[in-house]
């Protein structure tokens, strides 16, 4: 009896054991499973994120360099310089305006003369205007007066601050002789900083390279800044890391991409796009994410579960382990307080059995409710589309019948209670539209209907609609729309579209300016190639101008700093420019008053048989 208990007790405390440690198996194995797959979703996540936002940043870095070419293009072209007159104070006062566009991006802008002596400097108070200084030991300079077109520099170190410079030779237009250069220096750091982290490796950071790889910004040391990514310095940095260096080559080579690796400070997410300048990838853009970051937001939910149900499985393990200890030292005792520990420890196992269950309910709840955050975006998106559907229903009969009745009432008081509902009818109108086409942006189905058509008509158009049209923008203000086009500019765009963008800028400008001018400008700006370029428009107003809080985000949906717009007009503007080839911009104006909004087309010109777009035929019919 008693090998037979003693045998009964060994099995007993084996079977406990093999419990306890397939217990322990089969929740860690679950909770692995589920904790990868919410990690693996939220990684594809970030990355398709990251690879939008890469693209963005891009863009708007490269908008920003363009603006710089464009305006030091347009002081070799003025005619103070076309006249050789490189240190007059007429010439050095119109720099000095043009400098305020740009002084948020570069830091100075100097003249070279033919013998490469700077003649004129212009830069924030404290720093040297080199003026005086001779150039002509500098390459970019040689290489400027060599190739007669712009050069972007390789990057120098001088007090501190890494450096790099923008050059544009001056040409005669006549005669195509070299008369001198335009430069611009641009302190990369900061520079690059406008667009993201360069400074907190622990953080979301931007990777900045030239064309042969030199590191103009980093947010992982200040120390890399300047040195060559496949230097040594940097690849000890970054412990030669393979998959890096081969996402850095083909980025390089023009090809944006993506990565996930980890070089000995944790893994990271680096998503790429090359920076297009006037059509040329002169730099290139990393976008940097520690892994880490993003599970911080599940970090502690998945904590607090796992200590729970380690708490759990420890609590029923000790519980085990004491009933082991009476089972051993009681193991003489009667047959019968051998039946009681042997339900106890059923009971035990039970606990273990629901312990599981609930470990499996609880992994089951987290996919639920992440699967409901899904659902939940898409039941918004949808209602949003079912609402301003239902909205234009009954819009129409509500403007037909008032328009009716405006017609056959004859008391003034009345008419004018009509064109109340008539006014706030139409606004709803125009805000159910505004609704549909931001969705049908964000769903990638906006379609245009391209024609041929002149937009300085397009202007006078929407310019006669606001000025004589039922809604009185202009009503008790004094404001005058100056709009003088010269001559007629072509584009191949949708109508109604133009017309759309035309309208809500009009609109915009007359909504923030009390006073003064709204003053409208239309040109042809061309490339290289003669046959090629595009309609730039400008409208310039003497409004309250755009709020600092507000700039960053300006072509963002539902960002307004009044109280009558819903905040979407900018927004799907922009949209309708980009999905045109073109680009749309704004800023305030340099004297602190009004704001300007830019945007440009594709232009196309005709001969007598047919024209071209963005270098493709079109017959006329």
């Amino acid at each position: 009896m008693n090998l037979f208990s003693s045998k009964v007790r060994t099995i007993g405390v084996l079977s406990v054991i093999l419990i306890v440690v397939f217990s322990f198996g089969i929740f860690y194995f679950i909770q692995n499973i589920t904790e990868n797959n919410v990690k693996s979703s939220l990684i594809k996540e970030q990355v398709q994120r990251q690879l939008t936002s890469t693209m963005a940043i891009s863009q708007h870095i490269g908008s920003d360099l363009s603006l710089v070419m464009a305006v030091l293009d347009g002081l070799g072209n003025s005619a103070y310089l076309q006249n050789e007159e490189l240190s007059a104070e007429k010439t050095k006062n119109l720099i000095v305006e043009k400098y305020g566009l740009i002084e948020n991006i570069v830091d100075r802008i100097f003249v070279l003369d033919k013998n490469d002596i700077v003649t004129i400097g212009i830069s924030p108070e404290g720093k040297d205007r080199y003026l005086g200084a001779d150039f002509s030991q500098r390459a970019w300079v040689q290489q400027a007066k060599r190739t007669l077109k712009p050069v972007f520099s390789e990057g120098f170190e001088r007090q501190g601050i890494y450096t790099t410079f923008i050059a544009i030779p001056i040409i005669n237009r006549e005669n195509s002789q070299y008369l001198g250069l335009l430069g611009a220096s641009i302190p990369t750091e900061s520079f690059f900083a406008h667009y993201g982290n360069v400074h907190d490796i622990n953080a979301q950071f931007l990777v900045v390279l030239d064309k042969k790889g030199t590191l103009l910004a980093v947010g992982a040391s200040k120390d890399l800044v300047g040195k060559n990514f496949f230097g040594s310095v940097v690849q000890k940095f970054v412990n030669y890391n393979q998959i890096l260096d081969n996402l850095t080559r083909n980025l390089l080579n023009g090809k944006p991409g993506y990565a996930i690796y980890d070089y000995g400070r944790g893994e990271r997410i680096n998503t790429n796009y090359p920076i297009f300048v006037q059509g040329q990838p002169n730099y290139f853009i990393q976008v940097v994410t520690p892994t880490n970051a993003i599970f911080s937001n599940i970090g502690e939910t998945l904590f607090a579960e796992r200590l729970k149900s380690y708490s759990l499985l420890v609590g029923t393990l000790v519980a085990v382990a004491v009933l082991i200890i009476f089972l051993v030292k009681w193991s003489s005792t009667m047959e019968k307080e051998v039946v009681r520990r042997t339900r106890e420890l059923k009971e035990s196992n039970l606990k273990l059995d629901t312990l599981t269950k609930d470990l499996k309910n609880s992994n089951i709840s987290l996919q639920e409710a992440y699967q409901q955050l899904k659902e939940n975006e898409k039941i918004q998106k949808d209602f949003i589309n079912v609402a301003a559907h239902e909205l234009r229903t009954p819009i129409q009969p509500i403007l037909g019948l008032s328009g009716i009745l405006h017609s056959e009432l004859r008391n003034p008081s009345q008419k004018e209670m009509i064109n109340i509902v008539m006014r706030n009818a139409k606004r709803l109108q125009r805000l159910s539209q505004d609704i549909l086409d931001a969705s049908k942006i964000e769903s990638g189905l906006l379609k245009l209907h391209k024609e041929r058509f002149d937009i300085n008509e397009k202007f006078k158009t929407v310019i006669s609609d606001i000025e004589n049209g039922p809604d009185v923008y202009m009503k008790n203000k004094e404001i005058k729309i100056v709009f003088e086009p010269k001559e007629s500019l072509y584009v191949y765009a949708d109508k109604d579209r133009i017309y759309q963008v035309i309208f809500n800028l009009l609109k915009n400008a007359l909504k923030f300016t009390e006073t003064g001018t709204i003053t409208i400008t239309t040109e042809m700006k061309r490339n290289d190639n003669k046959d090629q370029g595009e309609v730039v428009v400008t409208i310039k107003d003497t409004g309250r101008g755009i709020d600092s809080d507000v700039m960053p985000r300006l072509f963002s949906k539902f960002v307004s700093k009044s109280d009558a717009g819903t905040g979407l007009g900018l927004f799907i503007s922009k949209n309708i420019i980009d999905a045109h080839g073109g680009k749309m911009w704004a800023q305030n104006n340099s004297n602190g008053v009004g704001a300007i909004f830019s945007f440009s087309l594709p232009a196309i010109n005709f001969d007598s048989t047919s024209y071209t777009r963005a270098g493709e035929d079109f017959t006329q019919n």
